[in-house]
């Protein structure tokens, strides 16, 4: 509205000084002061009354740019297109310490005095699309490192990581004499990393053809009863020694898996 009243408000401008130049002023000279006047009142058109509408066409091109370069990224725009999305950075920097909540949560199950940091340079980008990420540990003695794994479903998992410089890695016993499992096997992490992706198939399949029970051998081998006779079903790699078997009971019963230390092993029960 007010653009509006200024622009009638120069037209009537115009009309006067032109009504007074017809009038006042003959010859050759009435020409150029009607070009001069039509002139000026032509230029404050556009510096005032069509300056705003093109500051706006420029901001809207902006924001188009901004939103076409952030779907290039992999960033979903929170608002639809042409619309300055403020709070994306924010619901991003959200996001992201959810995650790291669920990070901490994880790992403080087995290290409660664990702290930890990103070594991404953009971990925020992890967090919305998924993906692995390697974060620096601090308070655990036996790693450094781990590799978080953010699938599809929102799931997390760590492999834990040891890195040391090829001087030292290189320069201790030879590998005949180093004795077995010298590295202290955790548990938690086995089952994450190695065990709980085959107990959990296998078991989803015996229980759907009648089985409720199977026994885990020291071997690693996994045997079930059929006929009054064990027959082996599938092998866990890296299985634990029977020293870490108390705790490894704990970490089957906290995923619901009913556990017992037998004679011939540990056996599992659903």
């Amino acid at each position: 509205m007010k653009s509006d009243k200024a622009l009638w408000g120069s037209i009537s401008i115009l009309i006067g000084a032109v009504i007074a130049i017809l009038a006042l002023i003959r010859g050759a000279w009435q020409t150029w002061f009607l070009i001069g006047v039509f002139t000026l009142w032509g230029l404050w058109v556009v510096t005032v009354l069509l300056r705003p509408y093109m500051q706006q066409a420029k901001r809207r091109r902006m924001r188009e740019q901004l939103a076409k370069k952030r779907l290039a990224e992999g960033i979903a725009p929170s608002q639809p297109m042409g619309i300055p999305t403020m709070e994306a950075p924010e619901t991003e920097l959200l996001l992201l310490r959810h995650v790291n909540h669920r990070i901490s949560a994880y790992l403080r199950a087995v290290y409660p005095d664990v702290r930890w940091e990103w070594c991404e340079k953009n971990p925020e980008k992890l967090a919305l699309a998924g993906g692995t990420g390697r974060i620096r540990l601090y308070g655990i003695p036996d790693f450094d490192h781990a590799d978080v794994c953010i699938d599809q479903s929102a799931g997390i998992t760590c492999n834990m990581l040891k890195i040391v410089p090829l001087s030292e890695a290189g320069g201790g016993e030879p590998e005949d004499t180093v004795p077995p499992n010298k590295q202290p096997v955790d548990p938690q992490i086995w089952y994450e990393v190695q065990g709980r992706k085959v107990l959990e198939a296998l078991v989803a399949d015996l229980n759907s053809r009648g089985h409720s029970r199977l026994t885990i051998h020291e071997d690693g081998d996994i045997c079930v009863e059929e006929d009054t006779e064990e027959v082996a079903k599938e092998h866990l790699a890296g299985f634990p020694e029977k020293t870490y078997w108390p705790r490894l009971q704990q970490v089957f019963e906290r995923n619901g898996l009913a556990a017992e230390v037998t004679a011939k092993g540990i056996q599992i029960s659903w």
